[in-house]
């Protein structure tokens, strides 16, 4: 079950909006949903709320958003880890990812950091890779040259929309993961649309007879 939710991005006014802090936009909406209130807490080194009503939760859950910068991220996370005893496999992160389009996801659990250096510095620190991700597509620019620009620049209204669309999704699936259900939640996630029905075929049209 996920006892710790961490929205990765960059603190400041200045990367509020880029796609790099897709993550913090991702854990704003979950604390007005839960309506807890995020707040500077100097031990963790980000901003912190606690929710000790959150559906499907046997307890306590803590929502986090490191302001250490992204590649410093795990110090923040694994001081709260370790002073709450959070283990790596109930912490769920939340981070923007080049290789999905705007507007698609990916749930899973352990795996590489895909150069991310969020993900990186959270395995570094947590001695472990092995947390949950919720992975929000951000495109990619098409070549890596143009990565570090791409991510600390704002999406076009479009891009974003898609983005907000998947987050809206995503909740869906948080009580799933409080229960600790994370094949369910995971089905939940990556489920497509229903397609479309065929339209029903119209009846013969009879011609008169002379």
């Amino acid at each position: 079950m996920i006892r710790l939710l961490v929205g990765l991005g960059n603190p400041g006014a200045e990367y509020e909006d880029t796609r790099h802090n897709a993550g913090f936009w991702w854990v704003d909406g979950l604390a007005r949903g839960l309506k807890v209130s995020l707040a500077p807490d100097k031990a963790y080194h980000g901003l912190v709320a606690r929710a000790n009503n959150a559906p499907g939760a046997s307890g306590p859950i803590w929502l986090l958003q490191p302001m250490t910068y992204m590649n410093l991220s795990g110090k923040s996370v694994a001081a709260l880890a370790r002073f709450f005893k959070i283990a790596p496999e109930e912490i769920l992160a939340i981070h923007d990812e080049l290789d999905l389009a705007p507007g698609e996801m990916k749930f899973k659990k352990g795996g590489g950091d895909g150069g991310h250096n969020g993900l990186k510095d959270m395995r570094a620190q947590l001695g472990s890779g092995d947390f949950w991700r919720l992975r929000l597509g951000i495109g990619h620019p098409g070549h890596k040259d143009e990565v570090a620009g791409y991510v600390l620049r704002k999406p076009p209204l479009a891009e974003r929309q898609a983005v907000e669309d998947c987050i809206e999704k995503s909740y869906g699936a948080v009580e799933l993961m409080l229960r600790g259900e994370m094949d369910k939640a995971l089905a939940k996630i990556h489920a497509k649309p229903p397609r479309p029905k065929p339209p029903k075929p119209l009846p013969p049209v009879e011609t008169p007879v002379p």
